[in-house]
This record gives structure tokens, sequence and C-alpha cells, in this order.
């Protein structure tokens, strides 16, 4: 199917189609006349990218792990479904760590802005 049914089809816009492409995340056939040529493999690979992606997966985890995730399950398979497993928690980990300092700074800010209004007015900001 051509660029414009795979993205009807999956969902994903044609510019994204391109970028998972220039990124290797997926490489569809070609026709003869140039054309992207997308496969039925290569929309079910779109939808687990589409996913991953949603999750807040970067690329660079995707693209090192998306074969083991989406190609037909061979030696090693469970050895790197562990491996992203991890690299999945780790991401997570840090994500949450992010979490906690932002949450930290909106409650020093909730904090802040619950003080009267009197502790600003007695001071007389001016910016310079």
């Amino acid at each position: 199917m051509k660029i414009s049914e795979a993205s009807r089809v999956s969902g994903v816009s044609a510019r994204s189609l391109r970028h998972y492409e220039d990124e290797g995340l997926i490489v569809p056939g070609r026709c003869s006349n140039g054309f992207r040529d997308y496969c039925q493999s290569t929309i079910d690979r779109v939808l687990v990218i589409r996913s991953l992606l949603e999750s807040g997966l970067p690329v660079r985890l995707i693209r090192e792990f998306l074969p083991s995730l989406t190609d037909e399950p061979g030696v090693g398979t469970d050895v790197v479904c562990a491996e992203f497993l991890h690299e999945v928690q780790r991401y997570r980990d840090r994500l949450a760590a992010r979490i906690a300092v932002l949450s930290a700074q909106q409650a020093a800010l909730d904090a802040y802005l619950e003080k009267p209004a009197v502790l600003i007015s007695d001071r007389r900001l001016t910016l310079t």
C-alpha cells in the first residue's frame, strides 16, 4: 500500500512514517516508480513504534530493541526482552525522579502563592 493508505490504516501521519524510516525504525519496500510500498508487517511494526513512543520511550531505545520485539522469535529473544524490560524500568525510574523534583517545585510555588499578598505589597518590588 502507498504511504497515504498506510497512514490511514495505521493512524500515523505520512510525515511520521517518513520520520520512522529516516530513524531506521522501518524499511518500506519500493515500487518500480520509487514510491514507498507498505506491507502489513510494516504497518504492524508502525503500531508497535507508535505505542512505544506514546509511552515516552526514546527513539534510541526503540531502535535498539525493536527487531527483537517485532520480528519472529529466535535464539536469544528472551535475553533481549529481559534487557529491554530492564532498560524500560531504568527509563521509568529516571522519569519518576524527574516527576518528584517537579512535584517538589510545584509544592514550593503553591506555598509561595498561598502566602498573603501583603508580603509582596510591603516590599514594593520594582523591576529594572
